[in-house]
């Protein structure tokens, strides 16, 4: 089972492309579903059926479904909470009012709607489920969440020990939390496409999204350059001069892009232009699959540049070497030209932030009795200078 995720910022045609890449594996033969986490809930309106939370046959081997998160957040997590604050006020000796404060997890409703996307591909019913996110601000926020959310309940261990009930809770919630990190840090299983329109703007925030996602040991397999504008050929006149300087101003955006050293992301760069009518359906929908994808697997970008399948697991990809005044350690996340970079020892860990996004990344064992002297960064990454222990 391949787990694909679709993000984008807001408007960019994220939800179109998603059901377009479940058309094109359905017609390949792969049981796929397509799952909704927007809160929008467009995925019905492309496919041009009604859809509900449960998996509903949109075409032959094709389903579609959008998660009802309150419902989820109703159903699962009111009994878990309402234990906690007793256990907080009993235990934790804090009055109601801080224990209601503490007893309410950031993002859970996100974290649910993960949790039920890993359910829905854990059954074995799909050869492919193919995610159509909410918009990239909140997508990095839901991918964020296994990780913050088992930090919370480490921290929250020691109030709740004396109810075993509660505590039996909190544990299973702990584990659902680190096999959906284990999920989404698996480059074989899961990996993301990032959708954009080529502006710059929109582009800027596709780059920073692509450096989030690596600091957190999340694939980028590739990128979608959606409504890129026709070329108008031999046409002359006022409208075709406009569209000719958009399609210019667009290929010197996808130009900069490609040079831009943002990794194999940047490398499988696919494209759709725009269209008149609204594509609405299963067939206007296989429509932009052909042009998307021609004869080739859509999940062919699961694969590494050679053909062979991606082994690196659990965060960024680290690699050590000597140098004649020490070591250096590369940190190969995806950088743009301006991202701000900044570093720092904590304990064994290296934190490490860019443009506003923090990660640690444990030190290898060599590195832990050292110091961090000096660091520099191109497009492959950061590379680390540390000196050994005097």
């Amino acid at each position: 089972m391949r787990l694909l995720l679709l993000t984008g910022k807001g408007g960019v045609g994220k939800t179109t492309l998603a059901a377009a890449t479940g058309a094109a594996l359905a017609d390949r033969g792969a049981a796929t579903l397509v799952v909704s986490t927007d809160p929008a809930h467009s995925l019905a309106d492309a496919f041009a059926v009604p859809l509900g939370h449960e998996p509903a046959a949109v075409a032959d081997g094709l389903y579609g479904a959008q998660l009802d998160v309150r419902a989820l957040a109703d159903g699962a997590w009111d009994g878990v909470r309402e234990q906690l604050q007793a256990a907080l006020v009993r235990g934790g000796g804090l009055d109601g009012l801080a224990a209601e404060e503490l007893s309410v997890v950031p993002g859970v409703d996100e974290l649910l709607a993960l949790g039920e996307v890993q359910r829905l591909a854990g059954t074995r019913q799909w050869d492919a489920v193919v995610v159509d996110c909410g918009p990239t601000a909140e997508t990095l926020r839901l991918l964020a969440l296994p990780e913050a959310v088992s930090g919370y309940l480490r921290r929250m261990a020691g109030p709740v020990a004396k109810r075993s009930g509660l505590a039996r809770s909190m544990a299973r919630l702990a584990d659902h939390t680190r096999s959906l990190r284990d999920l989404l840090t698996d480059p074989v299983r899961t990996s993301v496409r990032l959708v954009f329109t080529p502006e710059r703007v929109v582009v800027a925030e596709t780059r920073r999204t692509l450096t989030s996602l690596a600091l957190r040991g999340i694939r980028v397999d590739g990128m979608i350059a959606n409504r890129v504008m026709p070329s108008p050929g031999w046409w002359r006149g006022a409208a075709a001069a406009w569209v000719r300087q958009r399609r210019r101003q667009q290929d010197e955006v996808l130009a900069e892009l490609a040079r831009s050293g943002l990794g194999e992301a940047a490398e499988r760069l696919r494209s759709v232009e725009y269209r008149a009518d609204e594509p609405v359906g299963v067939a206007a929908l296989r429509e932009i699959a052909t042009e998307l994808y021609g004869t080739s697997d859509p999940l062919g970008q699961g694969s590494t540049a050679d053909g062979s399948a991606p082994t690196e697991a659990g965060g960024p990809l680290l690699q050590m070497f000597e140098a004649g005044d020490g070591y250096r350690l590369r940190v190969a996340v995806p950088l743009a030209r301006d991202s701000v970079v900044d570093l720092a020892r904590v304990d064994d860990d290296l934190a490490i932030t860019v443009d506003g996004v923090r990660r640690l990344i444990a030190l290898p064992e060599p590195l832990r009795a050292c110091r961090i002297t000096d660091a520099e960064s191109d497009p492959r990454g950061v590379l680390v200078h540390l000196e050994g222990a005097e």
